[in-house]
């Protein structure tokens, strides 16, 4: 499997390695951040509500809510339809076709909230974050400070 591509930004902050040319400065467009969270422009149910909430509150420095907010509006609906379902499958074993329709719909759910940079993969291909193991070092220091 190939490297994922890395963001302008972090080929910036490198020092542009590759020595291919990049975007004018000039040219990028910031996204505005947010200050409260917006209010969904259709109904959402406790589970879905509850994935808005949360998904502006953590993505508050990377989603706009002009250009992401139906896409993560249809992410919390596909929420809220999953307890639906898994509240069918779960009182019902012979629904087979309903366990099906489950993982599907499981991997919609996961497919738009990576869209949305929610995986640990996708952060790091935005520049948003990067995941570090610690170092024995760093864990041996860890302990000391707790003792």
């Amino acid at each position: 499997m190939s490297n994922p591509p890395k963001p302008t930004e972090q080929k910036r902050l490198l020092g542009n390695p590759s020595r291919r040319p990049l975007p004018d400065q000039k040219n990028v467009v910031m996204l505005p951040a947010i200050d409260s969270i917006p209010e969904p422009e259709r109904q959402l149910f406790e589970a879905g509500r509850s994935l808005w909430d949360r998904t502006w509150s953590m993505g508050q420095t990377w989603i706009s809510p002009r250009t992401d907010s139906e896409l993560l509006l249809m992410t919390c609906e596909l929420v809220d339809e999953r307890v639906r379902l898994r509240a069918l499958v779960w009182n019902n074993p012979e629904a087979w076709r309903e366990r099906k329709a489950l993982r599907d719909l499981d991997s919609s759910i996961i497919r738009n909230l990576s869209l949305l940079g929610f995986t640990p993969v996708d952060r790091t291909r935005m520049g948003v974050a990067e995941v570090k193991a610690r170092s024995k070092l760093e864990e041996l220091r860890e302990r000391q400070n707790r003792n």
